[in-house]
């Protein structure tokens, strides 16, 4: 199967909250509200994977942010990215539950990362759940601590790919 990324567009919402709910819990998924505003008003660091159809089967998405990791009100709200420098954020990245096993979130990652370098930021940042921490550092990110994220009021792990030297 050809599997290929592009930005969201608005009629992938519902498609992309199908995945978003099979992938996390109630408390940690992000509503329908946030992320047709991440649409809106984040496309340039939101990618979403499509099948040979099209339909949305996994994406990534998180603000441009200056600070090294996550903090908890980047759940709530969305803000325009600047064009060059900081952080890459990653609130979520999912994929459709009949997917996961072609490695799709990995390719999200990788194009993600190069995106990342094209843009000239600083490097990519995420917060995850202890269970993810391997996952994650198989694909280059370097655990670096406990988050003080209260988010769904579990504790969250700070990762990060740095891009600068």
């Amino acid at each position: 199967m050809n599997i290929s990324f592009r930005p969201p567009l608005l009629q992938d919402l519902e498609s992309i909250m199908k995945i978003e709910r099979a992938s996390f819990t109630v408390d940690e998924a992000a509503s329908e509200k946030a992320m047709k505003e991440r649409i809106s008003i984040i496309k340039d660091s939101f990618l979403v994977a499509v099948n040979n159809d099209d339909q949305p089967i996994g994406y990534v998405v998180g603000p441009i942010i200056q600070e090294r990791y996550l903090y908890d009100e980047l759940f709530e709200k969305t803000s325009l990215n600047p064009p060059s420098g900081g952080y890459q954020s990653i609130l979520s990245l999912a994929v459709a539950p009949e997917y996961r096993q072609l490695k799709v979130g990995g390719r999200l990652l990788k194009e993600l990362v190069c995106q990342c370098k094209r843009q000239q930021r600083l490097g990519v940042t995420l917060t995850c759940l202890e269970s993810l921490i391997p996952y994650y550092k198989k694909h280059g990110f370097q655990l670096e601590g406990q988050s003080d994220s209260q988010h769904a009021g579990v504790p969250w792990f700070n990762m990060v790919f740095d891009l600068v030297e």
